[in-house]
């Protein structure tokens, strides 16, 4: 489900930027605003990046080899952190670096209207890109804030997405601030400020994106309340406690799983195959992710 969600909100936004790419260049083609520039490869950067994350979610679908005998399902994050860092460069620099150049050398807009037009239909694109990846994400969001969500989910094409969403509209409406103010005023400057404005926004949602899908691809446990429902489904017929647990993913839906589990003195060694068989069966029926499962038998030492 989670994966189908993420896909379907990638393609969404994959659709919307591409025509809003198309249209911010058109507007300035005629403008020469440097928002508008900063908007459109912006956008550019944006369908790069949906790119990656599909073509990540097709590289993790992968069988497994003697090599790789967990699979490929970490590559969504491989994939999820290079967006992150081609928002940084592309994206944010090179606004930065629009801006700081409109700053040293403004030119006065031409048709300034026509920037504004563009922008408010990017501004619906936008919309229903976020309104897509905001109603795939609800279900596996739970009752956790959409902060939370963005920190803790497994799943990295929707938090990507939603962030990229969230700084797209934010990005639109200051360039619709700039080249206001550039017009009213008749100080080309403010186009520069909002293009710099839109960099600097880039710049920092790339930051929260690095950091999240790092912490991915390093390798993070489970979710506490799976941890929870993981120890408590092992203990049963034959295996008395949890003397330590590991969990780590292996991607977004699949869980690898260690324990240690205390076992009766006098249990051998048919019974302690039932007990830890009956363990998994538990465990996965409470964790479907649960996939990849290593139990250890022991004695419990105080």
């Amino acid at each position: 489900m989670s994966a189908h969600g993420g896909s379907k909100a990638v393609l969404a936004a994959l659709g919307a930027n591409l025509g809003i790419a198309v249209i911010k260049f058109v507007a300035f083609a005629i403008t020469g605003s440097g928002s508008m520039l900063a908007e459109g490869v912006h956008s550019v950067v944006d369908s790069g990046n949906q790119g990656l994350l599909l073509l990540g979610g097709r590289s993790a679908r992968r069988r497994a080899t003697p090599e790789h005998p967990f699979g490929y399902g970490r590559d969504r994050y491989v994939y999820g952190f290079l967006v992150a860092l081609m928002l940084f460069s592309a994206g944010g620099l090179f606004a930065l670096y629009e801006g700081v150049e409109k700053l040293r050398h403004p030119d006065h807009l031409d048709s300034p209207i026509v920037a504004v037009i563009v922008l408010l239909v990017a501004v619906a694109l936008e919309g229903y890109s976020l309104r897509t990846a905001l109603r795939e994400s609800r279900e596996l969001k739970g009752s956790d804030s959409w902060f939370g969500f963005v920190r803790h989910a497994k799943v990295p094409e929707l938090p990507v997405v939603l962030l990229e969403d969230v700084a797209a509209l934010t990005g639109l409406v200051l360039a619709l601030i700039g080249v206001g103010l550039a017009d009213l005023t008749g100080e080309p400057r403010w186009d520069g400020v909002g293009t710099c404005a839109i960099g600097v926004l880039l710049i920092l949602v790339a930051v929260v994106l690095v950091i999240e899908t790092k912490s991915l691809l390093v390798g993070e446990a489970a979710a506490p309340a799976d941890v929870r429902a993981i120890e408590r489904e092992l203990v049963g017929p034959g295996i008395e406690r949890v003397i330590h647990l590991r969990t780590m993913h292996l991607g977004p839906e699949e869980l690898l799983v260690g324990a240690k589990v205390a076992m009766p003195p006098t249990a051998g060694a048919r019974d302690i195959a039932a007990a830890i068989d009956a363990a998994e069966v538990r465990v996965r029926a409470a964790v479907p992710a649960a996939r990849v499962m290593y139990i250890e038998p022991d004695l419990f030492r105080a």
